[in-house]
């Protein structure tokens, strides 16, 4: 379902911060409504500590800034180039898991990774010019998006899903209004337009997002980032049923050496 997203992004005419922004605004109302149902049995005491407050902040900074670095990567790389970039963050996801937070992995699920990194590329297949600063910026919102998934992973610890992922979008919009208005200059939409950003933060956000954050609160963060490498192989099937974009058999290989990693992964 997230793979979807580039699709409201494309027939979007808003900036790519506003459409963030509007993203996690949107998506408030039904966010809240699912946490009260979560909790329709009452809802039990959470210890604030420093920690939970640290990854509150933390998972929703870095997911307003993975959105709105990303969205601006697009213009100054290639969609290909900026969506294999911000596909590095399982990279990133492991990295910062074994050195901050003291994450076991064995060494089977590291080549696992490299393999589904492997078909990620040939999924992609990114063009040949070299967009060095377009390029950063995906990388930078790969990183941004392992420490939100690594955020997210330690709040289910100690709330529910829908609570966690509620509270990280409230930060994630805060953070987002600033970006927006010095983006765009202001907040302003048609009716159109806000149906459209309505209908992206149901699918993307509630809907799409919720799924992730109760699969990352049952499995290891690693391994939810390694499943989510079937963004990009769900994004090109889009792009080739919705928007008559051509696949080579290259990149429908690349797809099945997707699918193959994840499933090595995920057999247990």
């Amino acid at each position: 379902m997230l793979g979807g997203s580039g699709i409201f992004v494309k027939i979007s005419e808003s900036s790519p911060s506003v459409i963030a922004f509007y993203r996690s605004l949107l998506a408030l109302p039904f966010l809240y409504f699912w946490m009260k149902y979560e909790e329709r049995n009452g809802a039990y005491s959470i210890d604030w500590d420093k920690r939970n407050i640290f990854f509150l902040f933390m998972g929703g900074l870095c997911f307003a800034l993975d959105m709105a670095i990303w969205n601006w990567s697009l213009s100054y790389t290639s969609v290909a180039n900026a969506t294999l970039m911000a596909n590095t963050a399982p990279v990133f996801v492991v990295i910062f898991g074994i050195f901050f937070l003291g994450v076991k992995i064995k060494l089977s699920f590291i080549f696992t990774l490299l393999l589904a990194l492997i078909g990620v590329f040939l999924v992609v297949l990114p063009g040949e010019e070299s967009m060095v600063f377009g390029d950063s910026l995906g990388i930078g919102a790969a990183i941004f998006y392992a420490g939100y998934i690594l955020s997210i992973k330690e709040l289910t610890s100690a709330l529910r899903p829908a609570k966690t992922l509620f509270l990280v979008t409230v930060v994630t919009t805060l953070c987002l209004l600033p970006i927006s208005i010095m983006e765009a200059g202001h907040l302003g939409i048609s009716i159109g337009e806000l149906s459209i950003l309505l209908v992206y933060a149901i699918f993307s956000q509630t809907i799409a997002q919720g799924m992730i954050t109760s699969g990352i609160s049952k499995v290891s963060a690693h391994l939810s980032s390694l499943v989510l490498l079937m963004q990009p192989v769900a994004a090109a099937f889009y792009g080739w049923l919705l928007l008559q974009e051509m696949l080579s058999p290259l990149q429908i290989f690349g797809g099945f050496i997707v699918l193959v990693a994840i499933y090595l992964a995920t057999k247990k």
